[in-house]
């Protein structure tokens, strides 16, 4: 027999995995101490979410950018972003792993759209203002940055899964019985 479509018992351990996933790619792109932004050679200048670097006169010459409010709203969006996402994952991890709670996955889903919003508005504050700071060559943004994009994503895609899941509580308790697409006569 052919069977076809989601198999819904794993659901319970995948979609975990992937918000953890999600929090490695958060942390990665938050503690990264450069990444976000590099110049075009990446010889000369970068950046992270906490600082830039130039490099003049034979010496790398370092500066926060918290000084700036944009900065320090990009940071604090990008950590609260994170604090939301790890208390998601946890009430996933009980709502899925331990026992089946179905009704907490769509209180799951809304806190990732939160976490979506936040980190959305940060990743694109940033540019939007390190270009304003910066206005000089062209400056390309690297893996930091894309650890935070990918992050987002992830987090659409869970609470897209968190909200549609308790439709299909009989295939995630393996209660539903299965539905063939081809049968022999």
């Amino acid at each position: 027999m052919f069977r076809c479509g989601i198999a819904y018992p794993r659901c319970r351990w995948i979609v975990p995995l992937l918000l953890l996933f999600a929090i490695i790619f958060d942390i990665i792109a938050i503690a990264a101490t450069s990444g976000w932004v590099e110049d075009k050679d990446a010889k000369s200048h970068y950046a992270s979410m906490w600082s830039q670097c130039r490099f003049r006169n034979d010496n790398w010459d370092c500066k926060s950018l918290m000084e700036f409010s944009w900065a320090q709203a990009v940071a604090a969006l990008m950590i609260i972003g994170l604090i939301i996402l790890i208390i998601a994952f946890i009430i996933s991890c009980i709502a899925l792993c331990c026992t089946l709670n179905i009704s907490l996955l769509p209180v799951i889903g809304v806190l990732l759209f939160i976490t979506v919003v936040i980190q959305f508005i940060a990743l694109i504050i940033y540019p939007v203002r390190f270009n304003d700071l910066i206005f000089e060559g062209r400056y390309d943004y690297t893996w930091a940055y894309g650890f935070g994009w990918g992050a987002t994503i992830l987090c659409i895609g869970c609470g897209i899964l968190f909200c549609c899941l308790p439709r299909y509580e009989d295939e995630l308790t393996g209660l539903a019985k299965t539905k063939y697409i081809y049968t022999s006569a």
